[in-house]
């Protein structure tokens, strides 16, 4: 160990010095590893860096990793009898090195010592401008102590407070998966050889391993979080944060629509948050879509794990808000809009109206790029505006009344002003101008009544003699006859051309919409949900239902909306079958003619979803029934040749004493009777597994849950096995609490596994059995030194007449893993398999600790013993 030395070019730094953290989920993580590694690049890049204080837990890879690095000898303390070294911080302060590196930061110091604890040694390092590299595990940060012990079993004594940590300029977490932070322990690398076993089956089980690694990761990310706050503040940025996110994005299936759907993918996976796509339709109840597009957005939206939706709405700013507000989204994308100024003075833009609307959601608004099929959205565009002015509404019929009320006046007060500039002929052109234009907004009626307005104004304006009705020459009653037959024939061609426009747009809608509707029928496995949210958007019905008779009770299928029916009273009934067994009920429809025929392909569609539920259902019965007859031959396969060998021997040898002729010696009578003993019990061991496994199969496991104590099961497991003496030690502490469990079943399930592992371990190598006690589990390790199992095939062991490279048939049928995890599970237990350390498999049996122990009677002749 290098000895202190003063480092005249290294000027005494006047601020205070920078703390860099290294935390990690648990022991051996390599935060020590990370540290050093971090002490060798600093004084690679001429850094001045000494070692205050390393724990190497008598790893010789952590010694080795010191390295050359310069040690700052540490200060022995005499306590107690007990000579301990601490840090010496007064030789590190007066060493005063750029950077000091100190392991274990929530260590506590040996009373004598300067400071109680080691992170206040650290923060007068800081004080005094030396920047501190330091380690820490997340189970010492004092707001996480409760949940650590409830997740371990274990408090820990040493802590300090989190603002330490959170001060820090730099955490890094070292992460490592629980998986090979066992195989790390196993092979020795973080504690010794003795302590091992213990750890793995306590502080080191996988699940505890797995959520001290999401406390650490969950620990970070806040700390990322409240940094960002602080920037945020800082910058005066103002913005609210979430957690949990539903986002929400706007398709309209143009094209640029994929580029919004990914970014709102991306944004819900960032945010662990839910991905909504949703398309407003027209409140015509049927939706016109524009192409192929819509469908490709759909897809790609749940291709992304996300929902589609279809809402109803003329009105699509209120439409895609309420339809926020209805999921509580908290995050809603939207494409940019490219119109105009003028034209975005004169109709708002969608995103404009949202931003108005939106108080529960974040806006995200993308910049839409630049398309290379201009031409296809002028379509589009073109389209919409067709269809504007082809289908009517009151809000155009409105404006046209309102023209006519008001525009023919005005005109009228124009044309006056010219009366002597123009003829009769140019006004009653004008007029008819005007007329036809308001039939072509608000159809015939209002066409025919402006026509007529117009043909008065003229006649008393403009026809002489003026001011009165009266027409002096025919040719102006003429000409006023032919304005009042244009106008009017004019209006009849507008509304007979706008009645087939929406005829053709009502046909368009009628194909997409059954279109959509045919491809959930054939691309979902069950398509009965979907299709009814498909009609609720469609005909904008209240709630829906598909039910079906059974015994006399109206049974659902599916439902779609609040307070759907519970019976064909509830609404609007239509059959699905010709029995009327089976029926849709609509609440708060109000369907067109239109609207019917399509719902006739929509109850066609529903019909043929009830009848491929049946079908999967007849299929799924077959594919039990199969599966009984696989189990059915493999049983008979497996049992053909396993039965009839303790048989043979056991026919064979009292056959053999049944002889006259031949005389046996008395320990030749006993080889015998010894040979028919062990195959009756292997025999009844095989029928055993047979029946448990056929109960198991059937659910046929009856199950009595009550405490009982884990050493009387093994116990009594032990005295049914037919085993050498020494070939099983028992390794359980008295302290152990009882268990929840049905005890037959428990101690089938140990005597079959340890049976299992009595049959692989070695000759001479024994099977240990010994159990541990953490939190509200009590874990039951049985431990052979066989050639254990590959991670792959454990699953496969549990599979029944499973004997993966049997040296011979004295493993049974290969049930006997299978019936024991049965048995585990069915008492709300659970089996796993493990690498032991030194080679070999460990089978865990994890257990629920009993609530109250006082109903347990101790057994008080069960024989239990150190070796068996």
């Amino acid at each position: 160990m290098a000895g202190p030395r003063q480092v005249a070019d290294s000027p005494l730094r006047l601020g205070r010095g920078v703390l860099r953290i290294y935390l990690g989920a648990a022991p051996g993580v390599g935060k020590t590893f990370k540290m050093l590694d971090e002490g060798h690049r600093r004084r690679a890049r001429g850094t001045d860096v000494a070692v205050g204080y390393v724990e190497c837990h008598h790893r010789a890879r952590t010694e080795e990793r010191i390295g050359d690095l310069e040690q700052v000898p540490r200060r022995s303390i005499a306590y107690r009898d007990t000579t301990f070294e601490e840090m010496d911080l007064e030789a590190l302060l007066s060493r005063h090195p750029q950077v000091a590196l100190v392991d274990e930061l929530a260590h506590t110091n040996v009373p004598g010592s300067r400071n109680a604890k080691r992170w206040q040694d650290v923060e007068e390092l800081l004080a005094a401008g030396i920047d501190v590299i330091s380690t820490v595990n997340v189970q010492h940060l004092e707001s996480l102590n409760d949940v650590i012990e409830g997740i371990t079993g274990i408090r820990q004594q040493e802590t300090l407070p989190d603002a330490v940590v959170r001060a820090a300029e730099q955490i890094e977490l070292v992460d490592i998966t629980p998986e090979a932070l066992r195989r790390r322990m196993a092979h020795g690398n973080i504690y010794p050889a003795d302590r091992v076993d213990a750890a793995l089956a306590n502080y080191f089980r996988p699940g505890n391993l797995s959520a001290l690694r999401e406390l650490a990761l969950l620990w970070v990310a806040d700390r990322v979080e409240e940094s960002l706050q602080s920037y945020m503040e800082g910058h005066g940025i103002r913005g609210t944060w979430e957690t949990r996110e539903r986002v929400v994005v706007a398709v309209t299936g143009v094209p640029g629509g994929e580029r919004l759907v990914r970014r709102a993918a991306r944004l819900a996976s960032r945010l662990g948050g839910e991905l909504y796509g949703v398309h407003v339709v027209a409140a015509d109840g049927l939706t016109t879509g524009v192409g192929p597009a819509l469908d490709a957005h759909r897809q790609m939206i749940v291709e992304l794990g996300g929902t589609y939706r279809e809402v109803v709405g003329d009105d699509v700013p209120s439409a895609l808000v309420t339809f926020a507000a209805t999921i509580k989204a908290t995050q809603m994308v939207l494409g940019a809009s490219r119109r105009s100024g003028w034209r975005a003075f004169v109709r708002p833009p969608v995103i404009t109206r949202v931003a108005t609307l939106a108080k529960t959601f974040d806006l995200h608004v993308l910049a839409e790029e630049p398309a290379s099929d201009d031409g296809h959205r002028r379509r589009v565009r073109a389209r919409a505006r067709v269809r504007t002015y082809a289908v009517s509404s009151p809000a155009r019929s409105a404006g046209a009344w309102a023209a006519t009320l008001v525009g023919l006046p005005v005109v009228t007060a124009v044309l006056t002003q010219f009366r002597h500039d123009i003829t009769l002929t140019t006004d009653l052109l004008l007029y008819l101008l005007a007329a036809v234009g308001i039939a072509t907004l608000g159809g015939a009626l209002v066409g025919v009544a402006a026509a007529l307005a117009a043909s008065l104004l003229a006649n008393w304006f403009f026809v002489p003699p003026i001011h009165t009705f009266t027409i002096g020459e025919p040719q102006n009653l003429i000409a006023l006859l032919v304005f009042v037959a244009a106008a009017l024939l004019v209006g009849g061609l507008v509304n007979r051309a706008a009645a087939r426009s929406r005829e053709a747009f009502q046909a368009r809608a009628e194909a997409e919409t059954l279109a959509r509707t045919s491809g959930i029928l054939i691309g979902e496995n069950d398509p009965l949900p979907t299709l009814l949210d498909q009609m609720r958007s469609t005909f904008a019905v209240d709630a829906l239902a598909v039910m079906h008779l059974e015994d006399g009770t109206w049974v659902p299928d599916a439902v779609a909306g609040e307070r759907p029916p519970t019976g064909p009273a509830d609404g609007e009934r239509w059959d699905l079958a010709d029995d009327g067994s089976a029926v849709l009920v609509l609440r708060g429809a109000q369907l067109s003619e239109s609207d019917q025929r399509v719902l006739g392909t929509f109850l066609s569609n529903l019909a043929l979803a009830l009848r491929g539920r049946r079908l999967q259902r007849d299929a799924a019965a077959a594919a039990q029934l199969a599966d009984v007859d696989a189990f059915r031959t493999a049983l008979l396969q497996a049992v053909s040749h396993d039965l009839r060998t303790p048989l043979a021997s056991i026919k064979a040898s009292a056959t053999s004493l049944l002889q006259d002729d031949v005389s046996f010696t008395e320990p030749q009578r006993r080889e015998f009777l010894h040979a028919i003993d062990g195959e009756a019990d292997r025999l009844n061991r095989i029928v055993g597994n047979l029946l448990d496994m056929s109960r198991l199969r059937a659910d046929a496991v009856q199950v009595d849950i009550s405490p009982v104590y884990v050493d009387d099961v093994v116990a009594a497991a032990l005295s049914s096995l037919d085993h050498p003496a020494g070939r099983v030690e028992v390794r359980l502490a008295d302290t152990l609490s009882p268990v929840a469990a049905d005890a037959p079943l428990l101690e089938r399930a140990i005597a079959n596994i340890i049976a299992n592992a009595l049959a692989w371990s070695p000759p001479g190598e024994p099977v240990r059995v010994e159990a541990v006690e953490t939190g509200r589990t009590v874990t039951l390790r049985i431990v052979d030194r066989g050639p254990g199992v590959r991670p792959e095939d454990r699953e496969r062991v549990f599979e029944p007449f499973q004997r993966l490279g049997d040296k011979s048939t004295q493993a049974g049928v290969g049930l006997g893993l299978a019936v024991a995890r049965g048995f585990v599970r069915a008492i709300d237990g659970d089996v796993r398999l493990d690498d032991a350390p030194g080679g070999g498999l460990s089978v865990e049996i994890e257990l629920a600790r009993a609530v109250d122990p006082s109903p347990v009677a101790r057994s008080v002749d069960a024989p239990m013993a150190n070796e068996r």
